[in-house]
């Protein structure tokens, strides 16, 4: 039976006592709907949390689909990211803990849908999220921010709100058309509301090295971004569509897929690229004695209740 993954030594939380590190928002997008915002969310969030920095998640997307992914049922009336966005609460009174100990929620939910008209009329609304975080901000080395796919109001108020952005892209040829697309929204966005945004990193997700075509749109990718393209790829893996539905991230679910080590890897590369000291712990080794998506799992059950 796979074990649950522990964080390794406290190297990087203790170099950010040390004031040498700085607070980090990242948004999550693309505005092409399946390429694994969602998956990367939690999973790239729980890898951080687990090296031993405490991270916090957000879930800007109405299907609160992050949520769901994390253990928690889809209460429309438990405090969100809704209220938070209206102002009529605090960070602080809508975070939630999660099982791993260093990583929070600020859970989503549909009513989030109701947002993009309600905020229309108020003045500042492209800054609320921005504002809304000051308040934990300074309690979270990294705070990731989940969006949904499309061009609204709660993805601009994602976008004022980050730092940077981390880009998931599947390598198929319409990525590549989709890129002109998306620097012109970041130069929209950095012109009139950010003008600090920029790109954390572009992330090919659903990767098959096998083919001519993944490794073609690599190679574009390369081109056009250098060394904002991740070194690392996250492969298609069958526990990593698996561990939602277990409302766990895949590092819970099956520390030793090549789900989990992928995201691991990502962690540990976005930790360096931000200062941190590269970690010594050794990656969980793929369990090699079944088959992929074969072997010891409970059957999940929907909704979750917690």
């Amino acid at each position: 039976m796979p074990t649950d993954p522990t964080p390794s030594d406290p190297t990087p939380a203790t170099q950010l006592a040390n004031g040498r590190l700085t607070n980090k928002v990242i948004a999550i997008v693309n505005q092409k709907g399946g390429v694994g915002k969602t998956t990367t969310a939690i999973n790239l969030a729980a890898a951080v949390a687990l090296e031993g920095i405490p991270t916090l998640l957000l879930d800007v997307d109405p299907q609160a689909n992050t949520t769901g992914g994390l253990g928690f049922s889809r209460d429309d009336h438990r405090p969100s990211i809704y209220h938070l966005l209206l102002g009529d609460m605090t960070a602080p009174e809508v975070i939630l803990s999660t099982e791993i100990a260093n990583l929070s929620l600020i859970p989503g939910t549909k009513n989030m849908i109701g947002a993009n008209v309600e905020l229309v009329g108020v003045e500042h609304r492209e800054h609320r999220l921005r504002e809304a975080l000051e308040t934990v901000r300074s309690d979270y080395p990294f705070i990731f921010l989940d969006c949904p796919p499309a061009l609204d109001l709660l993805t601009l108020n994602s976008l004022v709100a980050a730092d940077t952005l981390l880009v998931p892209m599947q390598a198929e040829y319409f990525a590549l058309e989709g890129i002109s697309e998306l620097m012109a929204t970041l130069d929209r966005v950095a012109a009139g509301f950010n003008p600090s945004l920029a790109i954390e990193g572009v992330l090919l997700t659903m990767f098959d090295d096998r083919t001519n075509l993944s490794q073609q749109v690599r190679e574009n990718l390369k081109t056009f971004f250098d060394q904002k393209l991740f070194d690392t790829t996250i492969p298609r893996n069958i526990r990593l569509a698996e561990a939602p539905s277990h409302g766990k991230p895949v590092a819970l679910y099956d520390p030793r897929s090549r789900g989990a080590e992928a995201y691991f890897q990502l962690a540990r590369e976005l930790l360096v690229r931000n200062g941190f000291p590269a970690s010594t712990k050794p990656l969980p080794k793929p369990n090699l004695s079944v088959l992929e998506g074969i072997g010891e799992s409970k059957r999940g059950i929907w909704p979750f209740r917690r």
